[in-house]
Formats: C-alpha cells, sequence, structure tokens
C-alpha cells in the first residue's frame, strides 16, 4: 500500500471530521455517545486546522485518517508546556486500521516535533480504553507521565486522561 502522510487540504475535512468522530463513537468514547457535544469539536476539522496542523493519512486518494499536530502549545493544546509539542485526535477509519496509518501519523508528528525549534517533547492525552493506541505509543517510545493526567470533564470522575511523552 501506497501510504501518505501530508496536511490535510479543506476538500478531505469533512471526511476526515466523520472518521474522526465515528472512530470515538464507534469505539464507545463519548460519554454521552451520539448525544456527546464532543462529536462537533471531533467533526471540526476546519476549526482545527485554523488552530495547528492537520496531518492526513492518504492511500490511492482515500483519507484513512488524521491527526491534529499542535506545535510548541498552540491554542490547541491540552497539556503542552514550554519546549514541547501535542497531538491531539488520532483517529483511523476503522476499515482502514492494522495497514500502518495510526503508525505513520504518529511518526509524523513526533518527525514535526523534531523539527521545530526549541522542542525537546511530544505530548499526547489517551483515553483509559485506548489500549491499541497505548502499545502503539509504547512501542514507538512514549512513556506514561501519570503527574500528568487530567479530567477534561471534572464533573465526571470517570473521565480521567492518561498522558505520555516522547523524549526528543
Amino acid at each position: 500500500m501506497d501510504l501518505v502522510i501530508r496536511p490535510a487540504l479543506p476538500g478531505e475535512y469533512a471526511a476526515l471530521g466523520e472518521i474522526t468522530a465515528q472512530a470515538y463513537l464507534r469505539d464507545g468514547l463519548l460519554d454521552f455517545g451520539a448525544d456527546d457535544p464532543y462529536l462537533d469539536v471531533l467533526r471540526d476539522v476546519a476549526g482545527r486546522a485554523a488552530a495547528c496542523e492537520v496531518l492526513v493519512a492518504v492511500a490511492r486518494d482515500e483519507v484513512l485518517g488524521g491527526v491534529a499536530f499542535v506545535p510548541s502549545g498552540g491554542p490547541m493544546a491540552d497539556i503542552a508546556g514550554p519546549g514541547e509539542a501535542e497531538m491531539r485526535m488520532l483517529a483511523v477509519d476503522r476499515a482502514a486500521r492494522g495497514r500502518g496509518a495510526g503508525e505513520a501519523l504518529v511518526r509524523a508528528c513526533a518527525d514535526r516535533a523534531r523539527a521545530t525549534a526549541g522542542c525537546v517533547r511530544l505530548v499526547l492525552s489517551t483515553q483509559r480504553a485506548m489500549h491499541s493506541a497505548h502499545r502503539l505509543y509504547e512501542r514507538l517510545g512514549f512513556v506514561r507521565t501519570p503527574r500528568r493526567d487530567w479530567n477534561p470533564l471534572p464533573h465526571l470522575a470517570d473521565t480521567r486522561l492518561l498522558t505520555y511523552a516522547l523524549t526528543l
């Protein structure tokens, strides 16, 4: 398979937004299911692209997945501090999983972080249930940073996100 990682094009935003929303929804990662307000955020690729770099994995002109790369604590950062870049909303279409798109997207973020002046770490947040993603991150050299774990919805006790970091 000829897999290409590149910046998302505006004409691909809707497809990537739906891939991302469906990945979270079908994997049971949204507290309120189809009524979860975070679905709108996941679908808003144009909003992400205005604030950070959105990358896509493409094979034969088909978008397989994507990720948001936030350099040096940009406005889309949740946990990145000084000298850190962050990756967010990594998602691969269910039909395309197992073909290397997720790993290629993570590697592309690491490469961009290394190319960012003053960046020493790439960080991310992940849900406890994302076991496949955790294995991927650990295989690529990310380590858990439990002191940085956080809860985006403090009124819901079970929404604590795990954090990982890759030292560059």
